[in-house]
């Protein structure tokens, strides 16, 4: 793998929450850092590929995503992209080989990120569930790592997603039908196409509809502790006994935390009666999974508007549901 230098002053590449003019709040904060656009075009180098073909930079992906949400929602208030990274992966110039970190100039530094994710929001599409505001997004993950860099290049690897943001606590609310996670482009033009697609075929109504509806149905408190309990189950059954239950992404620590803000959550926690309905309970999952991996976060997101749906569906259909039953 080699690595093209764009810009090797890498001096307060970090910024600090304060500087933030995009959605207030972080949408991910496990092992993350705020940068901005700007840091990611004019200060990092560019990994390529062992033919010296250049990868898609992070800053390509999110500039072609802006494009496209601003072709499909023009008119309309478009907030800067909220950009999140980890996995820093440092050098420096061959002329300072063997110099001492300390004895480092900002010139002989060089600096990329493994994975990136990001959030473009558009404040004035909003929408009311259960007296929470919600704002639309368009969303996407990079991450380097699904990336062989040593072969020549190929086919590369990205994730986009849109629908909504909590506004009360920037939760997002996301479905498969929303996301895809699985894009493989060999141009930005192709990667903008893909970007446009989704958000065409992104159906909104369905989808508002269904966060909506799942607040209409409640667990009581050993409800709660029973589908808690299947919960940490499922992460130690078989792939063959899993089979034809509900999927579920989330693991132990996030369980524990969904728990945790049962009870502790100034939003989302449980009445003075111990009932939690389903789009708190979402709330709940949907903050717990902010705890992910940058390249696991969409996903998990998507799978718990999935898990919260079937088991709504249960309860409204009187079905057996073996998280529940």
């Amino acid at each position: 793998m080699e690595l093209i230098t764009v810009n090797s002053n890498i001096e307060n590449q970090l910024i600090s929450e304060g500087e933030i003019t995009t959605s207030k709040g972080s949408f991910i904060e496990a092992n993350t850092e705020h940068v901005t656009l700007n840091h990611l075009k004019e200060e990092c180098i560019i990994p390529v590929y062992s033919d010296n073909e250049s990868s898609i930079s992070h800053a390509q992906f999110i500039r072609a995503t802006e494009e496209v949400v601003q072709a499909n929602f023009s008119g309309h208030r478009i907030l800067q992209p909220n950009i999140r990274i980890s996995h820093t992966i440092r050098g420096r110039v061959p002329s300072a080989l063997g110099k001492p970190v300390k004895e480092l100039r900002p010139e002989e530094k060089t600096i990329y990120y493994q994975r990136c994710a990001f959030m473009i929001e558009v404040p004035e599409i909003t929408e009311n569930v259960n007296n929470n505001n919600l704002s639309l997004i368009v969303t996407g993950v990079r991450g380097l790592n699904t990336e062989n860099l040593y072969s020549r290049r190929k086919l590369e690897h990205f994730q986009v997603a849109v629908g909504y943001v909590n506004q009360v606590c920037l939760n997002m609310c996301l479905s498969t039908d929303g996301l895809k996670s699985d894009i493989r482009v060999s141009s930005v033009a192709e990667l903008k196409d893909k970007i446009n697609e989704l958000i065409q075929e992104f159906d909104n109504d369905r989808f508002l509809g269904n966060l909506e509806r799942i607040s209409k149905f409640s667990l009581n408190e050993h409800q709660f502790a029973h589908t808690i309990g299947k919960m940490k189950l499922y992460q130690h059954i078989s792939k063959e006994v899993r089979t034809g239950k509900l999927s579920l992404l989330m693991n132990d620590n996030q369980i524990g935390t969904v728990v945790k803000n049962y009870y502790m959550d100034p939003n989302f926690s449980r009445s003075e009666k111990g009932d939690i309905n389903l789009w708190e309970f979402y709330n709940l999952m949907t903050e717990a999974n902010k705890q992910s991996y940058i390249d696991s976060n969409l996903e998990r997101n998507a799978s718990a508007f999935e898990f919260v749906i079937g088991l709504a569906n249960s309860l409204q259909n009187q079905t057996h549901n073996w998280f529940l039953n």
